[in-house]
């Protein structure tokens, strides 16, 4: 890695990369081999690969006793375990469901799938996460639920989602798919709500290839949601209601295990990335992290920026051509938010929703390479080639 020098030496100018190989927003983490292998190796020993197997219920007691909740149901993904989670909720056709604009597609594609109708809430400017009062605005005799979601793993106000809910008697559930690890108050997420859900996709800081898990305490949700994972079989030739196959496979219960064990490690080096980024970013002017609110504590998984343009000298869109010339695959999460994309689009597509605060965040946020797997000399070298950026804005700006 040599340091830029000249404007010339920018990648997107002919000069040479900063990395040979990109450096990703979350890089999957890896545990030691061995720790998966003496879990897959049991699974291989028995025969038994998949259809509630012995590590999956490990992996859902273990999941349990960490989320100090009474029922984690693990799925094959996070998308499956939302679907399963309305099917068991029974709501009405043609519902309405709150949730933010600014997350990721796949809650609100699941919404339309099931017949219920996605309303989208803005989100607090100091957060990004739901705006409770907003959210409280946009209640009406047709609302069926409430879905707001931890984004970058850092807790939502709980508390006031929490009261809405009580006050209306509209269902909550969270998208935790971010936040494992995260603490609200004294509390871990995963106990929230009626009932709350992580994704355990590769890029997640608790990963098993792929997967969901559904945390709740509600002891009658938990036995619907099981039945739901695995077509309705209540018992042998037995059906009790219409169900889908969400199971997760032996291997992949493995991959949780293995990343379980080494977890609060996991948590560490995120949060030593974390203040890696704080150190070596701090003072480029118009160039701020999004830093965890004193009441909470998010699982230090992502690293996000919020690009003041003016200030900055360039805009957040072509920085990221910059980064990414240099294999920096540093992403603008959610653009360019749900409600604009096509699926989504308002009937009348001459009078679009308007939710200031998400399409502020979709235009600034910049997602930097981060989390436990990336080199901290590496992050290093990406916080001196960004103030470098920031010093000679003007003179990039005047190469066109």
């Amino acid at each position: 890695m040599t340091p830029k020098r000249r404007v010339d030496n920018l990648a997107l100018f002919g000069g040479e990369r900063l990395f040979s190989e990109p450096r990703h927003v979350n890089k999957p983490n890896t545990p030691p081999r061995e720790l998966f292998d003496r879990y897959l190796d049991t699974a291989w020993s028995a025969a038994w690969f998949s259809n509630d197997g012995p590590l999956l219920r490990r992996f859902e007691a273990r999941l349990c006793e960490q989320l100090d909740v009474r029922h984690c149901i693990v799925t094959c993904n996070a998308t499956a375990a939302l679907d399963i989670a309305l099917q068991a909720l029974r709501l009405p056709a043609g519902g309405e469901v709150i949730l933010p604009s600014y997350t990721f597609v796949s809650t609100a594609n699941v919404l339309q799938l099931a017949g219920l109708k996605p309303v989208f809430c803005d989100i607090a400017a100091d957060s990004m996460n739901a705006d409770p009062e907003q959210c409280s605005r946009l209640i009406s005799s047709d609302t069926v639920a409430i879905i707001p979601t931890h984004v970058w793993g850092t807790p939502c106000d709980i508390d006031a989602l929490q009261a809405l809910s009580e006050r209306s008697g509209v269902p909550l559930l969270f998208d935790a798919a971010h936040a494992y690890g995260a603490v609200h108050g004294t509390r871990r997420i995963g106990g929230f709500g009626l009932a709350e859900i992580f994704s355990l996709h590769a890029t997640k800081a608790l990963h098993a290839f792929e997967g969901g898990i559904i945390a709740t305490d509600d002891d009658a949700l938990a036995d619907d949601l099981r039945l739901r994972r695995n077509f309705g079989f209540s018992g042998i030739d037995q059906v009790d209601l219409p169900g889908v196959n969400a199971k997760m496979s032996e291997a992949h219960a493995a991959m949780g295990l293995a990343n379980l064990d080494v977890f609060p490690q996991t948590i560490a080096a995120s949060r030593l990335c974390h203040e890696t980024y704080e150190q070596g970013l701090r003072g480029i002017p118009g160039l701020v992290l999004r830093m965890p609110d004193p009441a909470s504590q998010p699982n230090y998984h992502y690293v996000v920026a919020e690009l003041d343009a003016p200030r900055f000298g360039m805009d957040r869109d072509t920085l990221t051509k910059l980064l990414f010339a240099e294999n920096i695959w540093a992403r603008r999460y959610f653009y360019p938010g749900v409600h604009r994309m096509t699926p989504h689009l308002p009937l009348a597509p001459q009078a679009p929703v308007s939710l200031p605060q998400t399409e502020r965040a979709c235009n600034r946020v910049l997602v930097l390479p981060a989390g436990a797997a990336i080199d901290l000399d590496d992050v290093r070298a990406i916080c001196t080639l960004l103030r470098f950026i920031s010093e000679n804005a003007a003179v990039i700006a005047g190469r066109g």
